[in-house]
């Protein structure tokens, strides 16, 4: 639902702003996930193929209720998406570090 910049929030409402650099998002393709007692830290990594470092690109840190929410939720938005695509193929492969994704590695 889109809503109207001129027309106030109806009760119950959150308007959510988006700025234009976080529309882009960030590519990530691992996460971590630590937690405490009160908290759950979710690092989101980008790992290179052949590059034995790899930079947390974005870390959230969400209360456990949060985090128990953000599962049903993600569990919601697989099923549906397996219900329009067809499922996600996944191997049982532990990811090995460095992760060279079956590339030969480049030299500069």
């Amino acid at each position: 639902m889109v809503e109207d910049k001129n027309q106030p929030p109806q009760p119950n409402q959150i308007n959510i702003e988006l700025s234009e650099e976080i529309a882009e998002g960030i590519y990530s393709n691992l996460a971590m996930i630590a937690h405490s007692n009160s908290e759950f830290v979710i690092d989101f990594i980008r790992l290179m193929p052949g590059v034995p470092k790899a930079k947390v690109k974005s870390r959230i840190v969400i209360t456990p209720e949060h985090a128990k929410r953000l599962l049903a939720a993600l569990k919601d938005n697989i099923s549906k998406y397996e219900a329009t695509f067809g499922p996600i193929k996944q191997t049982n492969d532990v990811p090995q570090f460095p992760m060279n994704f079956g590339g030969t590695m480049g030299e500069a």
